[in-house]
């Protein structure tokens, strides 16, 4: 989910919220909770804009 406001009259995104929706075996849950920490500094998208979007994940996990 994405946040627009208005700048000039132009739209500019400035908040994305993402969550991410996995199901894995319980055993695995903080592994994926430390990978979902540090995951952006590796995403070429999220270091190209995280000077300019505020960028938040949260995790809905399923234990399989």
């Amino acid at each position: 989910m994405g946040e627009i406001e208005v700048e000039s009259k132009v739209l500019v995104v400035k908040r994305i919220k993402q969550t991410f929706h996995l199901t894995a075996d319980e055993e695995d849950r903080e592994i994926i909770e430390r990978v979902l920490e540090v995951y952006a500094d590796s995403c070429p998208v999220a270091r190209s804009v995280r000077d300019s979007i505020d960028i938040s994940s949260d995790l809905d996990f399923t234990p399989a």
